[in-house]
C-alpha cells in the first residue's frame, strides 16, 4: 500500500463512512486538531519524565487516536465493530483520577501560572492549549458530537496543566506567578 493514493489532490477527503467532503470542512478541522494534539504529545514524550507521567501519555496518545476516529466517522459505522476506537465514561474517569494523583503531588494554586519552566512542562502547556484549540473545534460541529468526547477532552486539558505543574516541581523548577 502506498503512502500517497491521490484521491485529496483536488481539495477534498474521506471521511469512515465514505462521505467526500472539503478538507477545510469543520469536522475535517476538528479531527485535525486532535492529530495535532497527539503530535505534541509525541513531543513532549521525546523529554525525560517521570515513568508515571509518560506511561499516562502514551495511553491518551492511544485514547486520541480513537477520539480523532470517532470524529471522522460521522455515521457511527465504525464505533460498533471497532471497540478500541470508542471513548466513554471510563477513559473520563481515567484522566480525573489522574489529575488528582498530579494535583496531590504539588503545591496548592493560589494565582495564574506562566507558562514555561523545563522543557517537559513547557511542551505540556503548548498541547494543553492545542487541547483547548480542539475542543473548540469539537462543540463547534453539527449536528453536535457524542458529548463524552467533549468531556474528555476538556479533562485532558485539566490534565496536561497538572502535568506542566507536576513535571516543573519534580525538577525542582519554581512556577512564575502571573501578577
Amino acid at each position: 500500500m502506498k503512502l500517497y493514493t491521490r484521491t485529496g489532490d483536488g481539495g477534498e477527503t474521506s471521511l469512515f463512512d465514505g462521505t467526500r467532503t472539503r478538507k477545510d470542512d469543520a469536522r475535517v478541522d476538528a479531527y485535525g486538531e486532535v492529530d495535532e494534539l497527539n503530535a505534541w504529545l509525541g513531543l513532549v514524550r521525546t523529554s525525560p519524565l517521570d515513568a508515571a507521567v509518560d506511561e499516562a501519555l502514551l495511553a491518551i496518545q492511544r485514547d486520541l487516536f480513537a477520539l480523532g476516529a470517532q470524529l471522522a466517522d460521522p455515521a457511527d459505522k465504525l464505533a460498533p465493530r471497532v471497540t478500541r476506537a470508542v471513548i466513554a465514561d471510563d477513559h473520563v474517569a481515567r484522566l480525573e483520577s489522574l489529575i488528582d494523583r498530579f494535583d496531590a503531588e504539588v503545591p496548592a494554586l493560589r494565582r495564574f501560572v506562566l507558562a514555561g519552566g523545563t522543557p517537559a512542562a513547557a511542551a505540556l502547556h503548548v498541547a494543553r492549549t492545542v487541547c483547548r484549540r480542539a475542543e473548540r473545534r469539537m462543540v463547534a460541529l453539527q449536528p453536535p458530537i457524542d458529548p463524552v468526547l467533549v468531556r474528555y477532552i476538556n479533562r485532558l486539558s485539566d490534565l496536561l496543566f497538572a502535568m506542566a505543574r507536576y513535571e516543573n516541581h519534580r525538577a525542582g523548577v519554581a512556577e512564575i506567578d502571573w501578577s
